[in-house]
């Protein structure tokens, strides 16, 4: 059944004892009786404060699922990472191209500018992240969503990279940095699904697996999180 039907008749539902009563309102007010309006506007009030209350509950665990939550996992964790650790909820999407085999991962790259520090890392977010389907067992699947993480955490250590170059401590300089790496890491990954058509296109998905692992194991160097900007160089 269509989304939205199933969307308007909930709410149908839900308001049925209010156009209830405003029947009962109309009816008494065709009698001379205008009391029962202010019982109705008093149940009106307090139905869609319900009813926001109920949708902000829902908005919060779409975004993040804190029924289910795993705190945020950073990169030395990758390997430990399976199927098990999307613990998201989706709600609405049931198929990605017409396919219901399909995941959705969640990362951020995070950073705090200290007195001659920076510390920067990739984070993957398991309760932000859900895949549909929880039966699927597909290790090409997988292997395509953790790629999203790999990236993630390459374009943090590009960052960490530039960073260490800096021989001032500029505060805007630093976070033009992080902001640009943000931006490019958003992009490739927009790349890297298309190109791959998220996961389809196997012989794409090989060749950004190559690039990707062969770009993080020239960046090893900046695998720590904390990068000290040495003013006396």
């Amino acid at each position: 059944m269509n989304e939205n039907l199933i969307a308007i008749l909930i709410l149908l539902l839900y308001f049925s004892p209010v156009f209830y009563q405003l029947s009962l309102v109309i009816k008494e007010n065709q009698r001379g009786n205008r009391i029962p309006l202010k019982k109705f506007m008093k149940f009106v009030k307090y139905s869609f404060a319900v009813l926001i209350t109920c949708l902000i509950g829902f908005l919060v665990i779409s975004h993040t699922n804190y029924l289910n939550y795993e705190k945020p996992m950073t990169f030395d964790k990758y390997d430990q990472i399976t199927f098990e650790n999307f613990r998201g909820l989706e709600f609405f999407k049931k198929s990605l191209y017409g396919n219901e085999r399909f995941a959705y991962v969640n990362t951020t790259i995070e950073s705090k500018i200290d007195d001659n520090s920076v510390t920067i890392k990739s984070l993957f977010h398991p309760s932000r992240s859900f895949v549909y389907n929880k039966q699927t067992h597909s290790k090409e699947l997988l292997s395509h969503e953790k790629y999203h993480i790999k990236i993630t955490e390459l374009f943090t250590r590009k960052a960490k990279e530039k960073l260490s170059n800096l021989n001032t401590f500029d505060e805007d300089k630093i976070e033009e940095i992080i902001d640009n790496a943000r931006k490019e890491e958003r992009d490739y990954q927009k790349e890297y699904d298309y190109n791959t058509f998220h996961s389809y296109v196997l012989n794409e998905q090989k060749r950004y697996e190559k690039e990707i692992d062969s770009l993080l194991t020239n960046l090893t160097k900046f695998k720590n999180p904390k990068i000290i900007i040495d003013e006396t160089n």
